[in-house]
């Protein structure tokens, strides 16, 4: 190349949400591979992203989101045509969008010709009712030059739903930032949570339906039965969608608990600095989801030597072994109460403290962003022949 590859990357949020993460480390790698990244998202809150990336970052200027959820996405998707329809904001050789309002801005500035191509990350595809929500998705993944994936089964989903094929990235974990070595942070933070001294189990990414937290609440109740000292922390729910029916259910399940509900905290989004001792300070995290892209924060535990509870279903059971992770079904939450008990037993933990940096170590971001750049050249090369 006669010059550096210059790639804006488009994510829907400034927060850390595990899509976002996945963008923020990509953009990061790619920047140490010579490639010259700058990572995007609309920015309501006028905060910048919930950590400073090392590659340019720009955070636009937007209006506050509507609350109707297709609307809200159409708005986001304007937001982001206006931001790229202006020639200064341009000037990339490609463009590559991690979600349905990037990859359908960038469809629209295409047709338009405004821009050359673009690439989109799939995640996960969402089950969406509204018919609006299902046609953005549709177009988001039928308009891309070329489609990523975080995991095998979704590339499998590709073909199956969509008769397109993908390209495998990957995931990744900074061993640097997330690892096993306390620093004195951890008691501090527990303190400050007002954690006590008992086993903390650790769920992230909200109270959302996909990350199965009601099932996780009832599998806690089992737990605190025998071990009051026990407590549930429930971090993360940075999600663009409406889960307001599933929180308002979970609300009554946790309201049902009694005196017991007080072992639960719902902390939301967590300030960055404090993810590495959150992960260290819990005995266990328990991401007993229903469907997942990767799940990202299943190696951020591992690497920071957490045990971890997973789901027996794909992609979990295509990257983990037997022996790396406790398995429930995560359709029984008796399951995933046994798996936690498991975590419980010294040698069981042990165990799994010392497996899980060994095979977070497996994983770098710098591979996956080596995985990026044939796709990224392939899709070039035409333009700059």
């Amino acid at each position: 190349m006669s010059r550096p590859l210059r790639v804006a990357m488009l994510t829907h949020s400034t927060l850390p949400r595990g899509g976002v993460v996945h963008a923020m480390s990509l953009s990061e790698a790619l920047e140490d591979l010579g490639v010259e990244t700058v990572l995007h998202a609309p920015d309501s809150a006028a905060r910048g992203f919930f950590r400073k990336p090392r590659c340019a970052a720009i955070g636009f200027p937007v209006e506050p989101a509507r609350r109707e959820t297709a609307e809200m996405v159409e708005q986001r998707v304007d937001d982001y045509v206006r931001w790229f329809r202006r020639p200064e904001n341009r000037g990339f050789d490609l463009y590559h969008a991690h979600d349905g309002i990037g990859a359908n801005a960038l469809a629209t500035l295409k047709e338009e010709g405004s821009i050359p191509a673009f690439v989109r990350t799939v995640h996960h595809i969402d089950d969406f009712s509204d018919p609006r929500l299902v046609a953005q998705q549709t177009r988001s993944i039928l308009a891309a030059d070329a489609l990523m994936v975080v995991s095998a089964l979704w590339r499998e989903d590709l073909i199956k739903r969509f008769g397109r094929e993908a390209d495998v990235g990957g995931n990744g974990v900074d061993t640097c930032r997330y690892s096993p070595h306390v620093d004195g942070s951890e008691a501090e933070l527990r303190q400050r949570l007002g954690l006590g001294t008992g086993p903390v189990f650790l769920s992230v990414g909200g109270v959302e339906a996909r990350k199965n937290t009601t099932r996780i609440l009832q599998a806690f109740a089992e737990i605190h039965r025998a071990r009051p000292d026990a407590r549930l922390v429930i971090a993360g729910g940075a999600s663009l969608l409406d889960h307001h029916a599933y929180q308002a259910a979970f609300g009554r399940e946790l309201t049902a608990l009694g005196e017991g509900a007080s072992a639960v905290s719902l902390l939301g989004p967590v300030a960055d600095p404090d993810m590495p001792a959150l992960y260290r300070l819990a005995h266990a995290l328990v991401f007993a989801s229903v469907k997942e892209g990767f799940g990202l924060c299943v190696l951020e535990a591992m690497a920071s030597g957490t045990p971890v509870v997973v789901s027996r279903i794909a992609p979990f059971v295509d990257y983990l072994d037997p022996s790396d992770a406790l398995w429930c079904d995560p359709a029984d939450s008796s399951s995933i109460a046994g798996a936690m008990r498991q975590s419980l037993r010294p040698d069981v933990a042990s165990s799994l403290r010392a497996r899980g940096p060994v095979v977070a170590a497996r994983f770098g971001w710098r591979g996956v962003a080596e995985r990026h750049l044939p796709v990224y050249r392939r899709l070039r090369e035409p333009v700059h022949a």
